[in-house]
């Protein structure tokens, strides 16, 4: 697994510091499994992190200049370049393929074929974490070849993709990618051919829709 879209590094710092909520850590968690990428940037941001605690810092200051000068030292970093199929991905993978990532097992359960998916509208399965994370996470399956609604994000969404692929304006996200989207993010995913898209994804704030039949539909679905 090679994945092409990544945590972005305001991210990377929050899950760092400790301040995510538990469903944005999963999913972060998850793609930190199979990105050795991220899994260096991380170790720089901690590496960051505890070098500005330790000139303690006036306490006026406070915990947004910190991730601001945590920010201003990874733009400042020569980037890392990507892993490819290094061993330490390998490591990090499981070779039994009906186990679900480690991270998602407290939420979901351990086992792919013991998930039990609701019908949640034509083409779309859902699962919603089996206790609270603060958040709103979720496992969903999408058919091939199926148009989602074109919607924004009313706060931070992470999306893994764990099987399948899609297409949006952002790029083609397949197994392993990171959609790390924010409120300036306005996008319609198209599911590839041949099998489903199954992803793992947390919200802390409602999707924006800007179709009518959306937003009438929206609270039953509860995203």
């Amino acid at each position: 697994m090679n994945p092409r879209h990544h945590l972005d590094e305001a991210t990377l710092v929050s899950y760092a510091a400790g301040a995510m909520s538990d469903g944005l850590r999963a999913v972060a968690a998850t793609h930190l499994e199979v990105c050795g990428h991220c899994r260096q940037q991380l170790a720089f941001a901690e590496r960051i992190g505890g070098f500005l605690l330790s000139q303690r810092q006036p306490a006026e200051e406070g915990q947004a200049q910190l991730r601001a000068q945590m920010l201003a030292r990874l733009d400042a970093a020569p980037p890392t370049p990507p892993r490819l199929g290094g061993e330490d991905d390998a490591v990090a993978q499981t070779t039994d393929t009906d186990l679900l990532p480690r991270p998602l097992r407290p939420y979901f359960g351990s086992s792919w074929r013991a998930l039990r998916w609701r019908w949640t509208a034509p083409g779309v399965h859902m699962i919603r974490a089996a206790r609270p994370t603060g958040d709103n996470l979720i496992l969903l399956k999408i058919a091939p070849g199926k148009s989602m609604p074109v919607h924004s994000h009313g706060g931070s969404e992470l999306t893994q993709i764990l099987k399948g692929a899609y297409d949006d304006a952002l790029g083609h996200f397949g197994p392993g990618d990171m959609a790390d989207l924010d409120g300036e993010v306005e996008h319609q995913p198209v599911t590839s051919p041949g099998v489903p898209c199954i992803c793992v994804a947390a919200l802390d704030a409602p999707l924006r829709f800007p179709g009518w039949f959306a937003r009438k539909v929206q609270p039953l679905v509860g995203l």
